[in-house]
């Protein structure tokens, strides 16, 4: 499936001008044409509530305010337009403890660098097609942490569906990598 992207508004969060270059690079070449950049939390976070982002990726570790506590003040914070905003944290750190910490802090994909074009257009394309269910508890806030698991037992059945799905998605991503190259 073909996503009008033009409209939609991102936010990118990097401290490290080549993988904000890169990412925003490649954004571009997806269709999204509404982007703005920050260089730590602190400054993301403002840029936030002005420009009200349908998407936020993020980086991680920055300085004075990283990543995760931006996350936190997004969910959290009474003055916060959009609690519910889909967020996507790019770190080189995967181990299952730091991923663990990124999802109870509130991210709702987690984008390991390095990391292509493809990869970034399917957490894209999970958000939009597959968009997660909101929890507020005493200690949480954010998208629900539990990803649904199939306790089926019986014979796999119509694998190939999710095959030619996969591969149809990495020929949409390859379309249209190479439609806006074309363009530019």
């Amino acid at each position: 499936m073909t996503y009008k992207l033009d409209q939609i508004k991102i936010l990118v969060v990097e401290d490290m001008l080549p993988m904000l270059t890169l990412t925003k690079s490649i954004l571009t070449i997806f269709g999204f044409k509404k982007l703005f950049s920050a260089r730590d939390g602190e400054e993301g976070y403002k840029l936030y509530l002005k420009e009200e982002p349908d998407l936020i990726i993020t980086d991680w570790h920055m300085e004075p305010m990283d990543g995760l506590e931006m996350i936190d003040k997004i969910r959290s914070d009474k003055n916060s337009p959009n609690p519910y905003v889909p967020i996507i944290v790019m770190t080189g750190y995967s181990s299952r403890k730091r991923v663990e910490k990124a999802r109870d802090n509130g991210m709702t994909e987690f984008l390991m660098k390095p990391y292509t074009a493809r990869d970034l257009y399917k957490k894209i394309v999970q958000l939009i097609e597959k968009p997660r269910q909101f929890v507020k508890s005493e200690d949480f806030f954010g998208p629900d942490r539990r990803r649904r698991v199939d306790d089926y037992q019986g014979p796999v059945r119509r694998i190939e569906d999710q095959n030619e799905k996969n591969e149809k998605r990495e020929q949409e991503a390859d379309d249209i990598i190479l439609r806006n190259k074309d363009e530019s």
